[in-house]
């Protein structure tokens, strides 16, 4: 009552004290009194609706939504792959000696029959001059043996000499002639060391470092460098025996007798390790005789065009191609769906926007989309994001993705669709 009476004080301004500091009590006593009652309020209210006993009410979360595309569309399988080039020669002398020259820059384009470098070829042109030397010494005897075969002929058939000197001049010529033909051998092998002292490439190709310096002696063992052609070039990869199949059937599907015969009908694409898409496609050209029983794959190996030398030996990259064609697939995008211990779920809005939690059977994957084999129906709309903390039957607010978000992969997306191994 006390407190009325001066509150209504205040604000009539009848009290006795006028100074300033009496009117700033006087305004804090109104502001305290206004708080008192909006909390009143609040307290009846929340009272009045706890009693009635309704719960909180949340609006429904924001959801963004695809629907489920039906297509056909080609099913590709992706795998590990290393590059090597399509024949490595390792270039060894096939004469021992000092090396006095390399004839060739390192890592450079290099033709079949360059000379890569030279050994000192002093002894062998040496034994060469010998050789010759006693090819003439040949010459000279065979020559004298003909001279006396023809001289005692006429002789022995007249009776003037004995039989058994002609026999004798006879078998003196035959000698003879094998020993120049055995001197004609020595003179041949001799100028074939020699040539050999000027160590050529073996093939078209990229010469990598020398392994020896120059003034080093080497053997015939000794590897000197190793030349590979590039021009095509292979890339291995490993498939499983299951892709293998499919390939296989694929390539005889467009007419092929095998999978080694495919060509065209099975293009490899490849695609480098900083994710750009090598311009042309490359045909197998090797498959193993064998599934490797320890891994449960098979060797497999693709040429491909390599005009420019942009492809080297010991690349790595990932090659993929198509192993099947799905029709009227079902496509939704990859972060639809939710895997939990292998099993796997997507979240669907019905027409009146409340969730049913869709238990589902996943197929390939393909790009940012994944086939569903099972559990969904064409134009459902499934949650791309916010389905985190969804619960079946709560009603959400759902919002259509973008059309570039919920646009179902091409054949031309990148995308892997099968185990990959690499290759080794």
């Amino acid at each position: 009552m006390a407190r009325t009476t001066s509150l209504s004080r205040c604000f009539q301004g009848k009290l006795s004290r006028t100074t300033l500091e009496q009117q700033a009590h006087c305004d804090g006593a109104a502001s305290g009194a206004l708080l008192l009652l909006l909390a009143g309020l609040a307290l009846v209210a929340g009272c009045a609706k706890h009693a009635a006993g309704g719960p909180p009410q949340y609006p429904p979360p924001d959801v963004v939504t695809a629907q489920v595309e039906q297509k056909d569309m080609p099913i590709y399988g992706e795998w590990v792959a290393n590059l090597d080039g399509y024949t490595n020669a390792q270039i060894q002398p096939q004469v021992t000696g000092y090396v006095i020259r390399q004839e060739y820059k390192e890592g450079s384009e290099v033709r079949k029959g360059q000379v890569l470098f030279e050994i000192d070829p002093r002894p062998f042109v040496a034994v060469l001059d010998q050789a010759k030397g006693q090819l003439a010494q040949a010459q000279a005897q065979l020559g004298l043996s003909d001279i006396n075969v023809r001289r005692d002929t006429p002789l022995a058939e007249a009776r003037a000499i004995a039989r058994s000197q002609l026999d004798n001049d006879l078998q003196t010529k035959a000698a003879n002639e094998a020993a120049l033909k055995a001197q004609q051998a020595n003179v041949a092998a001799a100028e074939l060391n020699v040539g050999f002292t000027q160590v050529r490439s073996l093939l078209d190709g990229i010469a990598g470092i020398a392994a020896i310096q120059v003034g080093s002696y080497v053997k015939t063992d000794t590897v000197l460098t190793t030349v590979s052609q590039v021009q095509p070039i292979k890339v291995y990869f490993a498939i499983s025996e299951q892709e293998y199949l499919a390939l296989s059937k694929k390539a005889r599907d467009g007419g092929a007798a095998d999978l080694l015969h495919s060509s065209s009908r099975v293009p490899v694409e490849l695609t480098l390790s900083n994710g750009t898409v090598y311009p042309s496609k490359g045909s197998i050209v090797f498959v193993d005789r064998g599934v490797d029983p320890s891994t449960g794959t098979i060797r497999v190996a693709a040429a491909f065009p390599n005009p420019q030398n942009l492809l080297r030996p010991g690349q790595f990259g990932k090659v993929r191609a198509q192993t099947a064609f799905e029709k009227n697939a079902l496509l939704v995008p990859q972060r639809a769906v939710t895997e939990l211990q292998g099993s796997y779920t997507v979240a669907v809005v019905d027409d009146t926007d409340k969730v049913h939690i869709a238990n589902v059977k996943v197929g390939q994957q393909i790009g940012r989309d994944w086939v569903i084999a099972d559990g969904l129906k064409p134009g459902e709309r499934v949650v791309i994001e916010g389905n985190g903390k969804l619960a079946d039957g709560i009603p959400v607010h759902p919002h259509p993705a973008p059309a570039e978000q919920a646009s179902a992969a091409s054949p031309a997306t990148p995308y892997n669709a099968g185990q990959g191994s690499e290759g080794k």
